[in-house]
């Protein structure tokens, strides 16, 4: 009985049962077995042979199964154990490769980078940064001098001695820092009163002096006292109660529930009349940045505490004038609260792959830092399968990355011409050059022989390909949604400490709080500085006029500037 190789087909496939055993009818003719007794054994093969696959498949299953998690237990060690850092260091003309153990990727890899892509194609890396010296903190802070005198002792035992003692001048020995605690002060506000009498007719009257309208009524709160509470808490993450207890470890009791009251009602009666202004700024312009990131409200009308509810946040270009971020608390991450965020703006919105964005009729602009982090996480150590080729799509990413760095001091249109033109042999791949050997290696991929991380990148990468190559058409936007990501990150470390917002109406004052300070730090101004001023002469603006304008108040105006641009 002959035994067939593993290019037989089965059972089921040829069409004959004992096809697996292709002599089996004639031995049995040979012998005169009855009919029945061949149909009774050709059913039991096909039975085994259809039980084998059944195993093979369920197999196949498994070590599917385990590689996923092995993938997996790899990814959570890098998390805990391994550095936290995405970036890599832009590779230039002459320098090694960006990952030393990978010289034959290419070739291990299934699937080849094309003969075009070279290492010596990627721009020079920019030149970093000058970190501050302490000269430069010293300069920034105001100075005072402190001169140690000689001791009088001292001078008297050189003169009792017959010596002629001069002063000739000071000596520089060193610069001292100096940290003054906070005072906390009441001012007792008293109106002048004058009696005035009409000499002709005896009749006499009294006139006060006019006082400059309260921030809020009948309470003790002023602009010091509440742009320093937002400030600890919107900018440095201090959460209310620990800010009680520092106010009343300095004899200052004030009560969490009472600045959570104060912050509320500042942000109704003022700070949200530029919050709105900033968003209609924002709606007019011609590039946004989105996204969205968690927030949990304990009371709100109809949901339980536990429900997740989002804060919405959109950015203005990185090239533009004016630099404008703006948070927008929602209880769902709906794309019906994108359409309304998002009402009349007509340019480009740039944004991650979340499918709430489709449904808006705007041109849409893809993240590659957000592609860049599914080759990431297809690398993770220890797991072979994948690894390979997920280091060739992070090495396309940071190869465009670089490019975008070469360009970047470049007008629009000459940005958008760089990025379209056909380089010659000896120059570095344009972007559009890049993308076509690119999106060509990512097609050759078929979903069906991948699995794990590597699959989630390619699909992802296919998915959203319309959207990444939009940048090729539009010269004014970035090729990464970082601009909005930067303003996310205060609002996610400040999360950790107060953790929560008891109310709506504290979820709405944080966005309209979170908007004001990061737009005044993106316009590189002193935000407490800024919003103190802002509290102190709006309240009396209001009281002549309730629609007053608010624009030369905005961060970029020149006397907001002039007065607390930060060193």
């Amino acid at each position: 009985m002959a035994v067939t190789d593993g290019t037989e087909k089965n059972s089921t496939e040829s069409g004959n049962p004992c096809s697996a055993f292709p002599d089996l009818s004639n031995c049995l003719s040979e012998y005169s077995v009855p009919s029945e007794i061949i149909g009774s054994i050709q059913e039991t093969i096909v039975a085994f042979q259809r039980s084998l696959e059944e195993y093979r498949i369920c197999d196949r299953k498994k070590d599917q199964k385990i590689a996923a998690l092995e993938e997996q237990i790899a990814c959570l060690k890098r998390v805990i154990f391994g550095p936290r850092r995405e970036k890599s260091p832009l590779i230039a003309p002459n320098q090694g490769i960006l990952f030393p153990n990978d010289t034959d990727v290419a070739t291990q890899a299934k699937v080849e980078v094309p003969a075009k892509s070279k290492e010596t194609d990627i721009p020079k890396k920019i030149a970093p940064k000058r970190k501050r010296s302490q000269k430069d903190i010293y300069d920034a802070l105001p100075h005072d001098t402190k001169t140690v005198p000689i001791h009088g002792e001292v001078l008297q035992w050189y003169k009792d001695k017959g010596m002629l003692v001069e002063k000739v001048g000071k000596e520089f020995i060193r610069t001292e820092v100096i940290h003054i605690p906070e005072i906390f002060k009441c001012i007792d506000v008293f109106a002048e009163k004058y009696k005035v009498t009409d000499l002709a007719s005896g009749v006499a009257k009294y006139i006060t002096a006019e006082v400059p309208a309260p921030l809020i009524e009948h309470s003790f709160a002023s602009a010091s006292l509440v742009s320093h509470i937002i400030s600890n808490k919107y900018q440095s993450g201090l959460p209310l109660y620990r800010q009680e207890q520092i106010f009343k470890h300095r004899n200052f009791p004030l009560s969490r529930t009472t600045m959570a009251n104060m912050t509320i009602k500042v942000s109704d009666l003022y700070l949200k009349r530029l919050y709105l202004r900033l968003h209609r700024l924002i709606i007019e312009g011609n590039v946004i940045h989105s996204d969205e990131t968690p927030i949990q409200v304990l009371k709100e009308p109809g949901r339980k505490a536990q429900k997740k509810s989002y804060m919405w946040v959109l950015a203005s270009s990185k090239r533009s004038e004016r630099q404008i971020r703006l948070f927008f608390y929602r209880a769902s991450r709906a794309g019906d609260c994108a359409r309304k965020i998002l009402e009349g703006f007509s340019g480009v919105l740039i944004s991650d792959g979340y499918s709430a964005y489709d449904t808006l009729q705007i041109i849409r602009g893809g993240c590659w830092a957000h592609m860049r982090r599914k080759w990431f996480e297809a690398i993770p150590t220890g797991v072979p399968s994948g690894g390979e080729n997920a280091r060739i799509g992070l090495k396309f990413c940071d190869k465009l990355f670089a490019f975008e760095h070469s360009i970047e001091s470049l007008s629009d249109d000459e940005r958008l011409h760089a990025r379209n033109m056909t380089s010659d042999k000896d120059e570095p791949q344009s972007a559009r050059e890049i993308l076509k050997e690119y999106w060509e290696w990512v097609d050759s991929f078929n979903e069906k022989e991948i699995s794990g991380k590597l699959k989630t990148a390619i699909v992802y990468a296919k998915n959203q390909k319309e959207y990444l190559n939009t940048f090729l058409e539009h010269g004014e936007i970035e090729i990464s949604n970082n601009q909005v990501e930067n303003a996310i990150r205060p609002f996610v470390v400040g999360r950790k400490g107060w953790l929560f917002s008891d109310s709506v109406d504290g979820a709405d004052a944080s966005a309209v709080i979170y908007s004001l300070i990061e737009t005044a730090k993106a316009n590189n101004l002193n935000p407490e500085q800024w919003i103190e001023h802002v509290l102190s002469v709006l309240p009396e603006r209001f009281a002549y006029d309730p629609n007053d304008n608010v624009d030369d108040l905005l961060p970029w105006a020149d006397d907001m500037q002039a007065k607390f641009k930060q060193a």
